[in-house]
This record gives C-alpha cells, sequence and structure tokens, in this order.
C-alpha cells in the first residue's frame, strides 16, 4: 500500500471522528513469514491508520472502509446519539423524511413537541402550512426532502445553543452530501445561519440565492413564524417562486 492511499484512508477516518465514530469495523490482511492470511473483521481508528504500516516484520494491508452512501447509513451511524445534552428529554430523534433522490431539500431549525413524538421533522401545525407551501410550488412532500439543523427537541421548543449545532450539524452534512440536492431552502434563522456560517437576520438574508457546498440555496421565514406572522406569507411566496424558477432551469 502506498503513502497516498494510507493518507486517504486516515483523512476519512479523522472526518468520521469528527461526527462521532471513533472505531470502524474494516477487513485487515495479514503478511508474515507463512504468506498471506486473513485477519477477518477488527476495529481500526483514526490514530492506528496514523501509524500504519508497524515498524515491525508485520505488514498489513488495509482495505478501504466503507463510505457512508445512504441516508440509512447515516441514521445507523447516529444510532442513540448523546453528543449533546438534548437525549436527555427526547422520545424520538427527528433524522429527516423524504426522497432520497430528492432536487430540493427544505432546512428547519428543531424538533417541536410533535416531531419529538413522532420521530419525523415537521409534522405539527408548522408542518402542515410547510406542506401547503410545496404543493403550492406542484410537488408532494415525497417528491422533496425535509431535514432540521437540530434532531432532538430542545426543553420547550427553546432556541438551539451553539455547541448542541455543532454537535449535530456534521449529521446534516452528511445529509446532504448524499442526497446532493440541486436547492436548498433553509427555513429561519438558525437553519440560514447555520448554512451560510453568517449572523445576519433571516430578514436580510431571504429572497437571494446563496451557495452551500456548490448547492444554490435561498433562505426564507419559518412556518412556524409564518403563523405568527401571516402578513408575511407573502415574502415566503416570492422567494419560493424564485425557487421554481431555478429549478425549471435545470
Amino acid at each position: 500500500m502506498n503513502q497516498e492511499t494510507l493518507n486517504n484512508i486516515k483523512d476519512y477516518l479523522i472526518n468520521l471522528k469528527e461526527i462521532g465514530i471513533n472505531e470502524l469495523p474494516i477487513e485487515l490482511v495479514r503478511a508474515d513469514t507463512e504468506g498471506l492470511k486473513s485477519g477477518g473483521q477488527t476495529y481500526l481508528s483514526a490514530e492506528q491508520a496514523g501509524r500504519l504500516p508497524e515498524a515491525d516484520d508485520t505488514v498489513w494491508a488495509v482495505h478501504e472502509p466503507t463510505i457512508l452512501r445512504t441516508l440509512e447509513d447515516v441514521r445507523k451511524m447516529i444510532g442513540d446519539c448523546k453528543k449533546c445534552r438534548l437525549h436527555q428529554k427526547r422520545k424520538n430523534i427527528a433524522f429527516g423524511s423524504g426522497n432520497e433522490k430528492a432536487e430540493i431539500v427544505f432546512v428547519g431549525e428543531a424538533p417541536g413537541e410533535d416531531e419529538d413524538i413522532q420521530g419525523k421533522p415537521f409534522v405539527g401545525k408548522a408542518g402542515q402550512l410547510l406542506t401547503k407551501i410545496i404543493e403550492a410550488m406542484g410537488l408532494k412532500r415525497d417528491d422533496v426532502y425535509i431535514a432540521n439543523i437540530i434532531k432532538c427537541r430542545p426543553p420547550n421548543n427553546r432556541n438551539p445553543l451553539e455547541d448542541e449545532i455543532s454537535a449535530c450539524e456534521p449529521f446534516l452534512k452528511e445529509q446532504l452530501r448524499i442526497i446532493n440536492p440541486k436547492i436548498i431552502c433553509a427555513l429561519g434563522t438558525f437553519a440560514a445561519q447555520t448554512l451560510l456560517k453568517t449572523k445576519e437576520k433571516i430578514s436580510s438574508l431571504r429572497g437571494k440565492f446563496y451557495t452551500y457546498e456548490g448547492i444554490k440555496l435561498m433562505p426564507t421565514f419559518h412556518p412556524a413564524y409564518l403563523l405568527r406572522n401571516p402578513t408575511d406569507k407573502k415574502y415566503t411566496w416570492e422567494d419560493v417562486q424564485k425557487i421554481m424558477a431555478e429549478y425549471r432551469k435545470r
């Protein structure tokens, strides 16, 4: 195995470690004086990858680790996540729902009470309004994908804290990488600010396209905000029309 391959494996394992995976099952094949022998299944950490090959008479050939290729892979990786304090009172993780090959992804803030109970994003009153918006676009919920920055409900629906966002955002990044949509619609302040790495208010961000990892991103008001401020629905509709105009170009 050459040094470039070793470095690629090390970099990948370090990336996994950043999103909470400290060990990964891979296949090792051992070469010694008796010839090649199967080592079966074992666990290789990022630190161990950095030390390969060992400075002794044993040479280990490392097969490429399995890459997260599906949303189900990401969900299994999350497991019973306890990376932040929100796990203490949650009922369910609201991972995401919709079409894994969606061309439009909606990203909100965090689950509410209904989402916590059902383990799905946007199923309460705000979710019902989002469904109407999607249908007004000429689409169905099954055509798009819906997720949140935070997968667990903050107590009393308070705003998510910075360390909670930092703990959970890598999971969303993996979801977006796998889906690779044409357009992301960021719903509300926390979704827009997190994805765009800005402190600008949603009122200043909305209505314009930005870029996230090469993907067009349109911020707009969160449906929960629109329920409290129905006169601003017209602005979200303007934003949605821009999304559909961009969508039809492709």
